[in-house]
């Protein structure tokens, strides 16, 4: 694999850091501000809100640069964000600084998804991307925990100065290995949007939405749930946050390496599986080391789903893939927003914190129906091509290699 996926990876690092770390040091920053847990769960909310709307519009203002100069601007606005959170006076402030920092975050994953997939040869694609997502995953297991027990022993604002300067180390990494890609292969932003009149597009945004969001159903609650359920000191979260990375990391890799061998049946693995692991969670939140153990399993299912689900859009949006790759990325955001917005309601009304559990158990279930849907259309697509193609007489085709996709 090319040197320049580091750099990529580098830079995900930063950015996995800062989008994560919220959740460990969530009650120090209400306590400080006055606000309620829920109601600083919009930090994690607007950060997810901002990647939505800031991918499409990031990408496509980037694709009159090269795919370089605009991952360089980027990693320099993400390391403003977080400096303004660091610095924030008050609990709006601190969302601003979020929201700011949170615009390079979907512009940088799909930009990075189509350099490092056009770093490869394309049997390779799903690894490269999920070598680059690796500097995300291990972020849970260094940048999250360690960042939440600096900020639990030294103050938020401490842990939110050191993301800052992850993404000044980001920055140079890209600066000195990725090469110059020259521009997007289509500087026409039409053609860019005529990417999503394919339908298939949608289908694997709105999976990324509803499977991944039902892991934020659970994380972005998890320091209170841990300690007021559970039964962990807030000292463990810590730990519990690099089991949760340890879990992302491993989850990545297989997604990876699997998605470019059979993508779809891996898909209904695995959303299968994080929609019965989230639902168990409500129960096994009850003692110390079943919970250990359902939130390593929902972070390596959980992240499992991010390589194919990248790459099925890659896939299906082949003329403008820049676009269709950063709105991806909101998706898994919009998902964050969404997930994060309706564990804070369950909470809100006196369910309790485990109540955002069975909510991504919904949440997951649903991305598995519109996998079964997307698989059924893709079958459907290839099997009139092939009718064409053989002049109106249709040809078998083995159930293995239609279950490949």
């Amino acid at each position: 694999m090319p040197l320049a996926l580091l750099a990529l990876a580098i830079g995900a690092f930063g950015i996995g850091t800062t989008e994560f770390v919220i959740m460990g040091v969530l009650p120090q920053v209400a306590g400080d501000f006055g606000v309620t847990i829920p109601t600083a769960g919009w930090l994690v909310t607007g950060y997810a809100l901002g990647v939505v709307f800031g991918a499409p519009l990031l990408t496509v203002l980037g694709t009159k640069v090269s795919r370089k100069k605009m991952l360089l601007f980027l990693m320099g606005l993400f390391v403003v964000g977080n400096l303004l959170s660091a610095l924030a006076p008050s609990f709006g402030m601190m969302l601003i600084g979020r929201i700011v920092a949170s615009l390079a975050h979907g512009a940088f994953f799909g930009i990075g998804s189509v350099v490092a997939a056009g770093l490869v040869a394309p049997e390779k694609k799903a690894s490269a991307i999920s070598l680059m997502f690796m500097g995300l995953t291990v972020a849970n297991i260094v940048g999250v925990p360690l960042g939440t027990y600096i900020g639990q022993a030294a103050g938020w604002r401490v842990t939110f100065t050191l993301v800052a300067a992850l993404g000044v180390v980001g920055l140079l990494g890209v600066a000195k290995l990725v090469p110059e890609t020259g521009r997007a292969e289509s500087a026409d932003v039409r053609t860019e949007f005529a990417a999503f009149k394919n339908v298939q597009v949608w289908l694997a945004m709105a999976m990324t939405v509803l499977g991944y969001g039902g892991v934020f159903a659970a994380i972005t609650y998890i320091t209170p749930m841990m300690t007021e359920v559970t039964g962990y000191t807030e000292g463990a979260v810590t730990w519990l946050l690099v089991l949760f990375g340890i879990g992302m990391f491993l989850g990545n890799l297989l997604g990876g390496k699997f998605a470019d061998r059979a993508l779809m049946p891996l898909l209904f693995t695995t959303l299968g599986a994080l929609a019965l692991s989230l639902l168990v969670f409500t129960a096994t939140a009850h003692n110390k080391v079943l919970a250990a153990i359902t939130l390593t399993l929902i972070g390596a299912l959980g992240f499992a789903t991010v390589p194919p689900l990248q790459k099925w859009v890659l896939d299906q949006a082949t003329a403008a893939p820049t676009l269709a790759s950063a709105a991806n990325i909101g998706a898994f955001n919009l998902g964050n927003a969404l997930a994060a917005w309706l564990g804070g309601v369950v909470i809100s009304a006196g369910l309790g914190y485990t109540a955002p559990n069975w909510v991504g158990a919904l949440l997951s279930a649903t991305a598995l129906l519109l996998a079964f849907l997307a698989a059924f259309l893709d079958r459907r697509t290839k099997a009139r091509s092939r009718v064409v193609a053989t002049g109106g007489a249709p040809t078998p085709t083995p159930a293995v290699a239609t279950a490949g996709r």
